[in-house]
């Protein structure tokens, strides 16, 4: 177990060597944005992630793509989704998933990803800032995304005075996850 938890911070850490030394602007998000957004603030609330996620610019894929390939990663767009192996025989579980900066990840999200620029340093790393990363979280929604934003609450890293900031559909599904913290 917690071998698995290392190969994917290993991942996350070679990727985004690759992509600084190649000077790509990027930003991780999902799971472990939100795990070096929260250990920040208490270590033993963060929770382990399978894989890692970045945001990009379109435009940078074809040169992402040489970058990673000669890092060993394998590039594959499969159901809709642009990802990287972390080397031939690796599943998806095993990858790289790209969301790309400026474009809803599906068609009937309220917002798209935000830009990249809306990032910053943490350990080795850029990540997304705490309210792009809760932008993104409230337009996806999923019972994945309001666990993430349930831990944000209970750290205190988020509260009530969020909603004011939000437009109204995002803030209401906020204000949701408020009022009913364990449902």
């Amino acid at each position: 177990m917690i071998r698995a938890a290392e190969r994917v911070r290993e991942r996350l850490l070679r990727v985004s060597e690759a992509l600084q030394t190649g000077g790509i602007d990027y930003a991780v998000i999902d799971d472990n944005a939100i795990a070096a957004l929260v250990s920040k603030v208490d270590e033993s609330a963060v929770r382990n992630t399978q894989d890692v996620d970045l945001l990009v610019r379109r435009a940078d894929l074809n040169k992402i793509k040489d970058i990673l390939e000669k890092t060993g990663f394998v590039y594959r767009h499969v159901a809709g989704m642009d990802l990287f192996l972390d080397g031939p025989q690796a599943k998806a579980r095993d990858a790289v998933h790209i969301i790309f900066a400026g474009e809803k990840v599906r068609p009937e999200y309220l917002e798209p990803a935000p830009d990249v620029d809306q990032s910053e340093p943490a350990d080795s790393f850029r990540v997304i800032t705490l309210p792009a990363l809760v932008r993104m979280k409230l337009t996806s929604f999923r019972d994945k995304d309001r666990t993430h934003l349930r831990d944000l609450l209970e750290i205190g890293l988020i509260d009530q005075s969020w909603c004011s900031h939000l437009p109204k559909e995002l803030a209401d599904r906020l204000q949701l996850l408020i009022n009913h913290p364990d449902g």
